[in-house]
């Protein structure tokens, strides 16, 4: 426990909290929380109590996570921190209070041992500062499926399957859970999620209908139709496949729904689907946004842990403004596989760890943000490596919010 200079006490919140903790959160996000969403999160984020920030008696600040594992390029399952439900209250703010609570939460996510701490971020301006880059890219498309005309060599596979989700569990599940193992950036889901999921209570639908399911051996979506202001849209709230044929079955599927006018989902911005269709003007990106953020907590073990795409011998280094993950770090990579240690040798590229976060799931480019003054090499050649080392085979993404 530790007290500010303003009277601000930071310390391990108790069960006695929790009652002033749901208080905060109803008021900074701005949702009443029922005893059943309390029961579920407070399950969800077990592993450690939250840290709280107090005036007097009064909860004005609250920091947790969920234990969580995730996905990095090359398939290697690595431990993470979900940091989550961050708040301080608005009669509170300016004061330094998040970063005390983060200071006290990071200092013991470094304890704990895991490389990745990883949250979403509500807004973009805010956690930089603490060494978390934005690491996924996902773009929201709409399609007019009425003049979306498969092209002619778009694979026909078939094989898709309307289901109802509740019914189908292991459908859905046995998918995602091979879909994450592949995918950078992707979670483990708990079963409590999975709960929730196909639970699918009216207060969760967003203003849309009940779920519905699409299945294929390789793939699965999870839909509902809602009114749109010129007719009704197919609003996509999950599309995972582990094939190229599973996505191309999905997508002729769901843009054969003849009672709906547009479909709107969430890809990646190298998702193939314009190249399935006649005119790919109708894939529409309506927006284009972060998921995933990543904080490296231990950067030798984090570069270790990933597979990259060519060799690469170089010294870099990395600065943490917030704490201590930072320093020099040769970093050796053979065969895809990487050596990192610390080193006092002369850096060929320095960077800030929120950059390396970016960086680190191959869903952002080194020479782009070389582009901007966030990373500095030493010549174009040590860039263009360093650039084409870092990518990955499979897109970046988030496997659920949290």
């Amino acid at each position: 426990m530790m007290t500010s200079d303003g009277g601000i006490t930071i310390r391990t919140a108790t069960e006695q909290d929790w009652p002033k903790i749901i208080v905060l959160n109803e008021i900074c996000f701005v949702t009443p929380q029922t005893a059943e969403f309390t029961a579920h999160w407070q399950q969800l984020v077990s592993g450690a109590p939250p840290i709280i920030a107090l005036d007097d008696d009064e909860v004005v600040g609250a920091t947790m996570d969920i234990p969580m594992t995730v996905t990095v390029p090359g398939g290697a399952s690595v431990a993470a921190a979900g940091v989550t439900a961050v708040t301080v209250a608005p009669t509170h703010r300016r004061r330094g209070i998040l970063r005390a609570l983060y200071t006290a939460h990071h200092t013991r996510i470094g304890e704990s041992g895991v490389p990745l701490s990883i949250l979403t971020a509500s807004e973009g301006g805010i956690y930089g500062r603490f060494g978390y880059g934005p690491a996924t890219v996902e773009a929201t498309v709409s399609i007019d499926r009425r003049f979306a005309i498969p092209h002619p060599h778009a694979p026909d596979p078939g094989g898709v399957r309307m289901v109802h989700p509740a019914e189908s569990r292991s459908a859905f599940t046995d998918v995602y859970d091979r879909w994450q193992a592949v995918t950078p950036g992707a979670q483990v889901r708990p079963e409590i999620v999975w709960n929730r999921i196909f639970a699918d209570r009216e207060s969760e639908r967003g203003g849309g209908t009940a779920q519905f399911g699409l299945v294929h051996p390789d793939g699965y979506v999870l839909y509902r139709r809602v009114s749109g202001d010129n007719g009704s849209v197919a609003r996509v709230d999950e599309i995972r496949t582990v094939s190229s044929d599973a996505h191309a079955a999905l997508w002729r599927a769901l843009l054969g729904l003849d009672l709906v006018r547009r479909v709107e989902a969430h890809l990646t911005p190298e998702d193939p689907l314009p190249y399935l269709l006649t005119d790919g003007r109708l894939v529409r990106t309506t927006s284009r946004h972060d998921e995933l953020w990543v904080r490296i907590m231990d950067v030798a073990a984090a570069l270790e842990a990933r597979t990259y795409r060519r060799d690469l011998d170089v010294v870099v280094q990395v600065d943490d403004g917030f704490l201590s993950a930072g320093g020099r770090f040769a970093l050796t990579v053979r065969d895809g596989k990487a050596v990192c240690t610390r080193t006092d040798a002369a850096p060929h590229l320095v960077l800030d760890l929120d950059v390396l976060g970016s960086l680190y799931l191959g869903a952002h480019r080194a020479r782009t943000l070389a582009a901007a003054n966030r990373l500095r090499a030493a010549d174009a050649d040590t860039l263009d490596r360093f650039d084409s080392a870092f990518g990955s085979d499979r897109d970046a993404q988030m496997g659920w919010a949290f």
